[in-house]
This record gives C-alpha cells, sequence and structure tokens, in this order.
C-alpha cells in the first residue's frame, strides 16, 4: 500500500453505536467518492459493529472502527475490539435460529476480502472492497486528508 487515508473513531458499549458507526462510514464513503459500494459497506460495518457490541466488548470498554482508503482503490473497514474469541461465519446448516454467525456470512457475500487479525488485547475483524481509482465517475476517488474525522 503506498497512499492510505484512515478515519477512525472509538464507540463506546451502547445500542446507539452502531447508527453512529454507520453514519460516520457513510460520510467516510461519500466523502472518497465511492458511493457505489455504500449499502454493502454500511451493512457490513453494521454486522461488524453490532458483533463487536454483542460479542467482543468486555463491560465498561468499546471498539474501534477504522475507515481506510488504499491506494485510492481499496476501501478497507476494521472493527478493533479487546474481547477475547475468533468470530466464525455460521455454517448455514437447517438450523439456522441459533444466535451467532449469520451476519458473517452477510460480510462474507458482500465484501470482496474479510478476516480476521489479532491485537493485545483482543481481535480486528475487517473486510475490504475492491472501488475505481479517481475519474472513473463523478465523484470518484479520494477527498480531504486523514486529519479530517467526520462528523460528530
Amino acid at each position: 500500500m503506498n497512499e492510505n487515508e484512515i478515519r477512525e473513531r472509538f464507540y463506546p458499549t451502547r445500542r446507539q453505536s452502531v447508527p453512529g458507526a454507520r453514519e460516520f462510514a457513510e460520510w467516510a464513503v461519500s466523502d472518497w467518492g465511492f458511493a457505489h459500494r455504500r449499502d454493502d459497506v454500511l451493512l457490513c460495518v453494521s454486522e461488524l459493529a453490532t458483533n463487536a457490541l454483542l460479542h467482543g466488548v468486555p463491560p465498561g470498554r468499546g471498539f474501534l472502527l477504522r475507515v481506510a482508503l488504499c491506494d485510492g482503490a481499496v476501501l478497507r473497514v476494521e472493527v478493533q475490539d479487546s474481547g477475547g474469541g475468533i468470530p466464525r461465519v455460521a455454517d448455514g446448516g437447517a438450523d439456522m435460529a441459533d444466535e451467532g454467525g449469520r451476519g458473517l456470512l452477510l460480510v462474507e457475500a458482500l465484501a470482496d476480502k474479510w478476516g480476521v487479525g489479532e491485537r493485545d488485547p483482543g481481535k480486528s475483524v475487517w473486510c475490504e472492497f475492491v472501488c475505481p481509482g479517481p475519474g472513473a465517475g463523478p465523484g470518484a476517488g479520494p477527498g480531504v486528508s486523514p486529519a479530517d474525522n467526520g462528523p460528530e
């Protein structure tokens, strides 16, 4: 990766954190001109943020959402939490009534790549979306500096 723009925000353990994370990601996606993948990105942000709140954030802690534009062509969404465990995709069997893993099925279907990385403490769950570079259409390409952290 040669040139990256990164925007990140920390969210506390509150139900309002998921819509806040979506709004933050929507701002970054729109500002960078990659609206054609907007719905996919926002659904994945919702799933990863919800998973962090339900399964990865110990009481009194929160999660970090990082959205990065890598080389003007890959949009990376990363949710970091300090909880243990390794997220896994549900096996898709007949009994999908049990909670767990269905959100990652959506992430797997919508994102071009996804994975889990280790942190100390915790983990980072990420997904990537390949996007056309600048000049691919109206508003395409990066737009502001990484120091601009978006709406409050």
